[in-house]
């Protein structure tokens, strides 16, 4: 089964930092797994897409159109800000690049099921995240915490 990290956050100006993150993931054989919509989702979608990788999306709402058009496999929820859960859920382990309010909601249901949550500047202070600071810092901090046991 192929390893899945969940790439979190929002901001047009982490999206550079959030391409890099999921180009890097793909290289590492990720499907990259975001909430679907735009600015950090959509470039994490788009670098992954780019370098050869899977993507999923989970939407919050009815419409498999409101994906972005980087996401490969789309589930959409119709449950709003609730996919959240899926979101952390679905990754083995999350990367937190900058974010607001739903972006903490997703690392403290991230920290609550165990999976390991590496951040970069811009992302929320959350007790219990792994700082880096770069996106290569991010991905490796995200996927050497997968061989440690847990």
């Amino acid at each position: 089964m192929a390893r899945q990290v969940s790439v979190i956050g929002s901001g047009r100006e982490w999206e550079e930092a959030a391409e890099k993150v999921g180009s890097l993931l793909a290289q590492r054989g990720c499907t990259v797994v975001t909430g679907g919509l735009d600015e950090v989702m959509e470039a994490a979608h788009r670098g992954a897409r780019s370098a050869g990788g899977a993507t999923i999306a989970i939407l919050p709402g009815e419409r498999r159109e409101a994906a972005n058009p980087w996401a490969e496999h789309v589930v959409v929820t119709g449950i709003g800000h609730a996919r959240n859960l899926a979101v952390a859920a679905s990754g083995d382990a999350v990367i937190a690049v900058g974010g607001s309010y739903g972006t903490i909601s997703e690392i403290a249901f991230a920290l609550r099921l165990g999976r390991p949550v590496v951040a970069l500047e811009g992302a929320p202070a959350v007790e219990g995240v792994e700082w880096a600071s770069s996106p290569e810092e991010a991905v490796e901090l995200a996927l050497r915490s997968l061989e440690r046991p847990r």
